[in-house]
């Protein structure tokens, strides 16, 4: 693969100090902010410092429990809740559906964050890059491939050039024109075999081995790809073939590292084939980015510890880690337990000096106050210098009290 070549760092100087200091978002889609008079009042009673508000998502069936005017909001596909702006996608072979809000604004990113903004708040604009069942079903040949041809239409591969320039398209016009602090990226790279599909029936299937295995993008331009490092693509998907039906009738929890399956070197390209074409994705988006924002914003990397990770928080190889132009390496960090703080540590310890990591925690589910609030101050401890929530929409009254519990532990333990 050629090297790749990193944006020049967008920090905004008005954003949180460059280690993030104790900086606390949390998560919400445009129809909870529009329709909804107290939202900001309530975000702001909570301690946060930002929204990290969704300007384009997936498809979704969202509860709004605090909403005035509905309790759920369908989204049958994904979508950029802006303008779909014919000047911008002309010639495109992939294009986003406009999305759709219950009241019918036009551009409700914008709008939402626009309140937001007016009240105090800083927001970073979640996006969601390489995830989508609409374009990946109706443009198979960009999907990602696993090793006996299945496609997972959900997952966009960044090998393709139409999906890197779709990414930086999409992340150019989700900050184009708006008052914003940051960008959120998820999915900013290889989407694997266990992600949430409709009506998913993949749950528990398969181990930690087999979810790696079958992970592997096996597409024509990562088979290109192999080829330019000196592997042989066929030799390759054999072997993942064998590796999954080996697995298949061991032990269903083997957790075995890809090398020890596929040998040491063509794990090695197939890994380094995977990192290289998401450092390419990374900075175009980046340079998009920087190109469309009407200032320095910072930027936010929805990121993974394990480097065989897949899916909307993807794995970390050098050069990710290493970019000046990334401001924060966020983490999933949903369960609780020393797995979850190893990671934080071992990302803290390995990332760019001046960085920030950031610990992405869910409020919803039926964890005891006592462990979600002793989660918060654990993740602190082990290097999380940002705390992300999830999610101010979702979560009823119960998990609002829950987060505000969980921003002051956040703020005790600085």
């Amino acid at each position: 693969m050629p090297p790749t070549t990193s944006t020049t760092s967008t920090t905004a100087a008005a954003a949180a100090a460059p280690d993030g200091a104790g900086r606390v978002l949390a998560h919400a889609y445009p129809w909870d902010v529009l329709g909804d008079e107290a939202f900001c009042d309530r975000a702001l009673a909570m301690g946060l410092d930002a929204v990290a508000l969704a300007a384009s998502y997936h498809s979704t069936r969202a509860a709004t429990p605090w909403h005035p005017q509905h309790q759920l909001v369908e989204a049958p596909h994904a979508a950029l809740y802006r303008p779909v702006r014919e000047e911008a996608w002309a010639g495109a072979l992939l294009r986003p559906a406009a999305g759709r809000v219950p009241d019918g604004t036009a551009d409700a990113f914008a709008e939402a964050a626009a309140r937001l903004r007016a009240a105090g708040l800083e927001v970073d604009a979640w996006t969601i890059l390489a995830h989508s069942t609409r374009l990946g079903t109706a443009h198979p040949e960009v999907a990602v491939v696993n090793c006996f041809g299945d496609r997972y239409s959900y997952a966009l591969c960044p090998s393709a050039p139409e999906v890197r320039a779709y990414c930086a398209t999409l992340a150019a016009e989700a900050v184009r024109g708006t008052d914003v602090t940051g960008v959120s990226l998820e999915a900013m790279g290889t989407l694997g075999v266990t992600h949430n599909a409709a009506h998913e029936k993949t749950a528990g299937a398969f181990g930690p081995a087999l979810e790696r295995l079958l992970s592997v993008c096996c597409c024509a331009g990562c088979r290109a790809a192999w080829a330019e490092e000196g592997a042989d693509p066929a030799q390759v998907v054999a072997a993942l073939r064998r590796g999954v039906r080996e697995l298949q009738d061991g032990d269903p929890g083997d957790a075995r590292e890809v090398a020890e399956l596929l040998g040491d070197d063509d794990a090695r390209t197939v890994l380094g084939v995977r990192h290289a074409l998401a450092d390419e994705l990374r900075a175009q988006v980046l340079a998009a980015v920087a190109a469309a924002a009407p200032g320095p914003l910072r930027v936010t990397v929805h990121a993974a510890a394990d480097p065989w990770a897949t899916g909307p928080n993807t794995g970390l190889g050098e050069r990710a880690l290493a970019d000046p132009a990334v401001d924060a390496q966020l983490l999933h960090s949903w369960v609780p337990g020393p797995a979850t703080t190893e990671a934080v540590a071992a990302v803290r310890a390995a990332a760019r000096p001046g960085a920030a990591v950031g610990a992405y925690v869910t409020v919803l589910g039926s964890e005891r106050d006592e462990d979600l609030l002793a989660h918060a101050a654990a993740l602190r401890a082990a290097g999380a210098s940002e705390l992300h929530l999830y999610h101010l929409g979702l979560a009823g009254r119960r998990g609002h009290e829950r987060m505000a519990a969980a921003v002051r532990t956040w703020r005790a333990a600085g």
